[in-house]
């Protein structure tokens, strides 16, 4: 059944209710317009627009979401692109890529707080994965290039970070998978930038032909010269890289494609931080890189100075490694010598692991993204917790609606912004007999297997407040039960603005009550 939209033209005759009809108008159908001209309208609309028609009607939703359409808007916003990628719409994916791209910071130090979009590099077909560094900027693109952006941050008069609008940026590489560096911001670290790629290695002579391989290549962040490759057996595919430490007290993640990580120690210091025990560390081990033991196919991972997150297939993220600061998000400060699951939490965007805080990328049941973090909160790391905090909290950050991966250094929270449509959840439901009792009180999870979950978790709740020493205390800990229960962003944010009330008013600096009323 054709749906046909028709539009009347404007009368050009008497006036409606004069009497005469001469002059009016006949209704015209959208669809006689030849289908190239009605495209080319439509490109002309911005993005937003365009989707928004797209939803008016069947017609307009067949029109709007022609590849046509999209391959002009691709190359209004990004003309310079030489290719549109792959996938089912490849034009469609390649515009709303390049028209979502982004990178935001936030410096946490100085007067201003708000998130500020920086100056990123036109020819990048989307934005993937980031790196900032003290001084230089890595953007890894949709198709592979490894964009490098020289001296793009500069400190203001005020001791603020800020984006350099006339920075350099070049193409340090293509074909790559991956990229890391030491997540501490000193250059004395962050020496090195290593850069996880497939490249084909020529055959021997009489043998077969050249195979692809996944390689590691390492760059001076300096210059960008490559100094170091190491290559792989063809039959080792990884997907995604992470390290921490120099080149003689390195600790060494590699995720590989079918969901088993590796990792390569050289320090007895990192392993006892990640592992608890000296027990087996060997750092001459011929072996190494070994495998870690784990329950189910890990999708991402974040290495920090001493500690390590992993997310796997169902959502579930576990933590392991020091505590001192509650980095790991468990509600305490024991260190975990293997993976722990964070059971309040689940399904995250992304999550980095830094210093001495964590910080987790989230969805909420409305769609809005939020920024929860944990551990150490001197410096401003974690936006409205200066004390910090042993369990994720929201922290106080706007996050951009296509957040999509996010980084933390000693100056600033970053924020990378972009949407691919072709990307399908990849969290599966758990099955029923996987599923396990939780150590954490969570309210949400006691309810839908135990009827009694949710008023023991209560009850462990109030004696958590009670064995609090002051009211300032039991406030802090009001605020972390909070952000442990299941609750919608909006209802988190109307407890979170109720206990900072109160505990304004209670320390005098606020409209509180009368000491007569008190």
């Amino acid at each position: 059944m054709n749906h046909a939209v028709k539009r009347s033209c404007p009368p050009c005759g008497p006036e409606p209710g004069s009497g005469g009809k001469k002059g009016r108008g006949n209704p015209v159908s959208v669809q006689l317009f030849p289908p190239e001209l009605v495209e080319h309208i439509i490109s002309f609309l911005p993005v937003r627009d365009i989707v928004a028609l797209g939803q008016t009607c069947r017609y307009f939703q067949e029109v709007c979401d022609a590849e046509g359409v999209w391959r002009r808007i691709c190359r209004r916003l990004s003309p310079r692109l030489r290719e549109q990628g792959a996938g089912a719409r490849p034009w469609k994916r390649a515009a709303i890529l390049n028209y979502t791209k982004g990178l935001y910071f936030q410096a946490f130090g100085g007067r201003r707080r708000c998130l500020s979009k920086s100056v990123a590099p036109l020819l990048a077909h989307g934005y993937r994965r980031f790196l900032p560094t003290k001084d230089h900027v890595f953007i890894l693109d949709y198709a592979g290039t490894l964009f490098f952006l020289k001296n793009a941050l500069v400190s203001s008069t005020l001791g603020q970070i800020q984006w350099k609008r006339a920075c350099r940026y070049v193409v340090l590489c293509r074909g790559a998978k991956d990229f890391a560096s030491d997540p501490r911001s000193d250059t004395v670290y962050r020496k090195y930038l290593y850069v996880l790629a497939t490249r084909e290695q020529p055959g021997v002579v009489g043998g077969p032909g050249g195979r692809a391989c996944d390689c590691v290549e390492v760059y001076l962040q300096s210059s960008g010269q490559r100094v170091f490759k190491m290559t792989f057996h063809h039959s080792m595919r990884f997907k995604q890289i992470v390290l921490v430490g120099q080149e003689t007290q390195r600790a060494l993640l590699l995720l590989t494609d079918q969901g088993g990580v590796y990792f390569e120690v050289h320090t007895p210091g990192v392993y006892r931080d990640l592992f608890g025990t000296l027990h087996a560390f060997d750092p001459l081990d011929q072996q190494m890189p070994l495998a870690l033991s784990l329950p189910a196919k890990i999708l991402f991972c974040a290495l920090g100075y001493n500690h390590l997150g992993l997310v796997d297939e169902f959502g579930r993220i576990f933590m392991q490694g020091n505590n001192r600061y509650g980095q790991l998000g468990t509600g305490d400060k024991m260190d975990r010598g293997e993976p722990t699951q964070v059971h309040y939490l689940q399904r995250p965007i992304a999550l980095w692991c830094g210093l001495n805080h964590s910080l987790v990328l989230s969805q909420s049941s409305d769609f809005s993204k939020e920024l929860l973090g944990c551990g150490c909160g001197a410096g401003g790391r974690l936006p409205g917790w200066p004390k910090g905090s042993a369990s994720f909290v929201k922290l106080h950050v706007k996050v951009p609606l296509c957040a999509c991966s996010l980084c933390s250094t000693r100056e600033c929270l970053y924020m990378l912004s972009s949407h691919d449509i072709e990307r399908r959840p990849t969290y599966r439901d758990l099955p029923a007999s996987r599923a396990t009792g939780t150590s954490e009180p969570s309210v949400g999870t006691g309810t839908s297997q135990d009827p009694g979950g949710a008023a023991r978790a209560c009850e462990e709740y109030l004696s958590q407040i009670h064995s609090c020493p002051t009211l300032q205390d039991r406030m802090e800990k009001m605020k972390e039960i909070v952000g442990w229960m299941p609750l919608l962003a909006a209802q988190k944010d109307f407890f979170w603005e109720a206990l900072d009330m109160l505990q304004r008013a209670a320390g005098g600096s606020g409209p509180g009550p009368t000491p007569l009323e008190s």
